[in-house]
């Protein structure tokens, strides 16, 4: 795949383990792919790296997805970032929160397999 045609993912994930499965799975698919375990890192790459899509979590270490969310949509880039929020809540306040930031999708994780998970990213994307 052309480097300069190749999307970039950026999952930002605390369970180390789901965290590992969703890049390498997004890898074998041929995206660019970028982690971070705890939502203040996941912020911080989202702003320098401008992912063209980010697989959230809400539940995590030292900045909750929503909160990134929010940080996101107060930039210039991370206004229209696409972000596809991926979490065990089950929530509807947690959801509606989600959507009035402008996530592109809602996922509960256990609701999904992996392989669901990057045919939507890819549906998010064009690619589909």
């Amino acid at each position: 795949m052309n480097p300069q045609s190749q999307k970039t993912i950026l999952v930002v994930e605390d369970e180390a383990l789901l965290l590992q499965a969703l890049m390498d799975k997004f890898e074998t698919e041929g995206f660019r792919i970028l982690g971070a375990p705890d939502g203040q890192a996941g912020l911080d790459m989202a702003l320098k790296e401008h992912p063209d899509l980010i697989l959230l979590d809400i539940v995590m270490p030292k900045m909750d997805g929503l909160t990134v969310l929010k940080h996101l949509r107060s930039d210039a880039w991370g206004k229209t970032c696409q972000v596809i929020v991926l979490t065990n809540l089950s929530d509807w306040q947690k959801i509606n929160e989600a959507v009035q930031h402008r996530a592109f999708d809602y996922l509960v994780k256990t609701d999904w397999k992996i392989e669901d998970v990057v045919k939507r990213a890819k549906e998010k994307l064009g690619m589909a």
